[in-house]
Formats: C-alpha cells, structure tokens, sequence
C-alpha cells in the first residue's frame, strides 16, 4: 500500500464530504450553514490542492484544474461571508447566504469530479 497515495484520496475525499457538509440544507437558511464548516471545506480544499501539484500526468493536470476551480469558488465565498459580516454590517441576508451556498455547490461539483476522475484512474491502474 502507498501511504502517499492514501494521503492523496484522503485529503480529496474529505474535500469532498465536507463541503457536502455544508452545501446540504436550506439554500437562504444561515442556520444551515456554518462558517466554521465553510472554512474547514476551503483549508481542506487547499491542502488537497497543494497534494494534486506533483502529478505531471494529463489526468494530473485535470485533478489540478478541478481542485483550483473548487478552491476560487471557496475563496469567493469566504470573502462574500466576510464582507457581509465584518465590513458591510448588514448581517446575513437570504440573498446572500443562497449566493454562498451556490458557490459552495460549485464547489462541490468541481470536487466530485475530482472524485470521479481519481477512481477512474485507480481503476484503470489495475489493469
């Protein structure tokens, strides 16, 4: 067994599980949703990202693709919760709580391609 590759799926499944995490329930609901779990989904995100940078293969280089896409969408939505909390001091509205959450779905759609890709070349490495 390859530690690095255990390591590797780990870190894209947990990617993967926790944004689902946050993603699920009501879209406008804020109580739905937690900061907290938004921050693990996008430290977990970056973390499985930097892993994804040693792989030069052109399923490698999709891996990437799909993680950054993941990590910018996380990003924005970090910011968009920031903004509305400690700058603009409207508090959270609806309307914004669904806007991050869509980026948070995104997110989660680039990840389970990511998933999808990685076991795809797991499967196709045993033949």
């Amino acid at each position: 067994m390859n530690l690095e590759k255990v390591i590797f799926a780990f870190f894209i499944v947990l990617a993967l599980t926790i944004n689902f995490g946050f993603f699920i329930g009501d879209i406008d609901n804020p109580v739905h949703h937690n900061v907290y779990e938004l921050y693990a989904a996008l430290v977990i995100s970056l973390i499985a990202t930097v892993l994804k940078f040693g792989d030069r293969t052109h399923i490698g280089a999709v891996l990437l693709a799909t993680s950054l896409v993941a990590d910018v969408q996380l990003i924005i939505a970090a910011v968009i919760w920031g903004v509305v909390e400690h700058v603009t001091h409207t508090g959270m509205t609806p309307h914004v709580m669904a806007a991050i959450v869509s980026l948070s779905g995104g997110a989660l759609l680039a990840n389970i391609t990511s998933v999808v890709l990685f076991v795809i070349e797991t499967a196709m490495m045993r033949r």
